[in-house]
């Protein structure tokens, strides 16, 4: 099973994302892709099996995924301080992978009915949520 986690700015929540999921799902094929060089290096300290920086590697392995997960500004263009550029945005939103999205409201967007929680809590919620997915084969 093939997880592409992507983030961007300096990639913490996909850190996170990438840390929880080795320990709660150690089988599991982690990609990470960060839009800027500091988030690619961090998402890859965290462990992920293999990584690369900009666009076109979130265009490739959006296509590869079978999950992926990340800040829900990850599929609106021009989003986390203009690093989702609008062909990283349709890549994530078009591909088959199943999506898993943290909602932060840092993202200039407020999704009604989702409670402000933590990044801890986010992110184990991701986890169980990836986790059913996959014991499910999606």
């Amino acid at each position: 099973m093939n997880v592409l986690i992507i983030d961007a700015q300096g990639g913490g929540a996909g850190r996170q994302l990438i840390a929880a999921l080795k320990e709660a799902l150690p089988g599991a094929h982690i990609t990470a892709v960060g839009t800027n060089s500091a988030a690619t290096a961090n998402m890859l300290k965290a462990g992920a099996h293999e990584a690369a920086t900009g666009e076109n590697p979130v265009v490739v392995c959006s296509r590869k995924a079978d999950v992926i997960a990340g800040p829900a500004g990850i599929i609106m263009a021009d989003s986390m301080l203009g690093e989702i550029t609008p062909a990283m945005a349709l890549a994530v939103a078009r591909s088959s992978a199943k999506k898993v999205l943290l909602p932060f409201s840092q993202c200039g967007t407020v999704i009604v009915g989702v409670s402000e929680k933590g990044i801890g809590a986010l992110v184990q919620a991701a986890v169980r949520e990836i986790k059913e997915m996959l014991e499910k084969n999606c």
